[in-house]
């Protein structure tokens, strides 16, 4: 390392250790400094990681993706870089990497339009692409921006393969260009209809080659499914990791994992292909893709199937994905939902649950969450309503933008009335937030990002983690 690369990273250290004595996050600012000293320092410390690097992209779901992937290999025996709060950019990706003199592995979430300046200078063996949903348009653009930044991406690192969900055809399209350009690809998907009915608003309707209207054998949620095209070749691929015998309950997720035979995939011991049963006590639908592909990554790193299912055992994220609450006696789980297809997957977990139960939506238009949150009218709260006029569920609108999400309520025949906080949600619901025996309702408090951090730091400080 050179002397400017050494000045910057040491700058980089001593703001982290300042920001650790005032008391805030470490995860963005220690990397900007770093890297407005040399531009090029994540490059140098790449150079650091013994056994390469993993990186994990897509709309929904990176995050515990990529702090599950982690922690496997650290099950494993080996050291790892990671950005565990999901700071997804260069910055992030830097300040993750700034201490200690090495690491076995870096495991690296990253934004989909960051990866075009991530990729190139970490190199990493792999490229994770779980998914793509229409996010942020107003920052993003449409999805064919995000596809071409990620083709441009993964020629920029040629080296760099891409493990890619089989079943979301955006993604495919994303990984058949890729091949085009000599990049090699690797599919995982689910291997079996789900029997849970899929939402009704699927984020790709054509092909992404011919533009015909795709036909489905089945789907899981939003266009994830079993797809082909009726007029050309475009289809899902032949998928080397699969999930089968699932089973998503309130509770959490379980299934098998079939991978390749006769050591066809690196990391995949010869004449190893599973099954492998894997369970976790979080879960919906998506979690099962999430799941699968930090299983594959981890294979592909060598690491064992006793390991991974070790890491689950003991994860607990803390960082207000799934996570549960006592507040005042009433159960409060708090999730993340930032776009349709994050919100109606929120949905279908939530009416998992049998019991009469409240939500609280809330949503904030700040710079990190995209101004524009029309996307909302694409969400399929009508699913809610007859819940609602059955009296077993009550709905109260929060955030920023609660007024809009309380007129996208009144369309979809629910009443909601108007807080602020969590605890401002429970004094709204009134009668409504207790049963019939006088118990209080479970609360699923359903938040897009600023919005997410607020409600955790207010359920930190005045409940109890459950």
């Amino acid at each position: 390392m050179g002397i400017r690369a050494a000045v910057a990273q040491t700058a980089g250290r001593a703001t982290t250790r300042l920001l650790k004595l005032a008391g805030r996050p470490a995860s963005q600012l220690p990397g900007r400094v770093a890297l407005a000293l040399d531009p090029s320092l994540l490059s140098e410390l790449a150079k650091r990681v013994r056994l390469g690097s993993i990186v994990v992209c897509g709309t929904n779901g990176k995050t515990t993706t990529t702090n599950v992937l982690a922690r496997a290999v650290q099950r494993a025996g080996h050291s790892v870089w990671c950005n565990w709060r999901g700071a997804n950019m260069m910055a992030g990706a830097t300040s993750a990497m700034l201490f200690g003199k090495e690491a076995d592995w870096a495991v690296i979430e990253a934004d989909e339009l960051s990866c075009v300046h991530l990729l190139p200078a970490l190199e990493p063996r792999w490229l994770v692409l779980l998914n793509l949903f229409r996010d942020q348009l107003d920052r993003a653009g449409e999805i064919d921006r995000v596809q071409d930044s990620l083709v441009e991406a993964l020629s920029l690192s040629p080296e760099t393969g891409l493990l890619v969900c089989g079943d979301d055809p955006l993604s495919v399209g994303v990984a058949r260009r890729a091949a085009e350009a000599g990049t090699k690809v690797v599919a995982f998907g689910i291997d079996e209809a789900m029997p849970e009915p899929p939402d009704r608003v699927p984020e790709a309707r054509f092909c992404q080659v011919c533009g015909a209207e795709l036909g489905y054998e089945w789907r899981a949620y939003a266009q994830l499914g079993a797809f082909a095209c009726p007029e050309c070749d475009f289809a899902r691929p032949a998928l080397a990791w699969r999930a089968r015998a699932i089973d998503v309950t309130r509770e959490g997720v379980a299934f098998d994992v079939l991978g390749p035979s006769g050591g066809d995939a690196p990391g995949t011991a010869e004449g190893a292909a599973g099954p492998w049963r894997i369970e976790a006590t979080f879960g919906g639908t998506y979690m099962v893709y999430n799941l699968l592909g930090a299983f594959a990554a981890s294979q592909l790193a060598g690491v064992p199937a006793e390991a991974f299912q070790r890491a689950l055992d003991g994860y607990d994220p803390k960082n207000g994905r799934l996570q549960h609450y006592l507040l005042n006696g009433r159960e409060v789980v708090l999730n993340l939902a930032k776009n349709p297809t994050g919100f109606n997957q929120n949905i279908s977990l939530m009416l998992t649950d049998e019991r009469p139960k409240a939500a609280f939506f809330v949503i904030n238009d700040d710079y990190n969450d995209g101004r524009d949150i029309s996307w909302i009218w694409d969400v399929d709260f009508e699913r809610l309503a007859g819940v609602a006029a059955e009296g077993k569920l009550a709905v109260v609108a929060g955030g920023h933008r609660r007024n809009d999400v309380q007129v996208r309520m009144k369309y979809a025949g629910i009443h909601a009335p108007l807080a602020s906080t969590v605890a401002g949600a429970i004094e709204a619901l009134g009668e409504a937030g207790y049963g019939a025996n006088g118990a209080p309702l479970p609360l699923y408090a359903l938040c897009n990002y600023s919005s997410l951090w607020i409600a955790k730091a207010e359920l930190d400080r005045d409940g109890e983690a459950l």
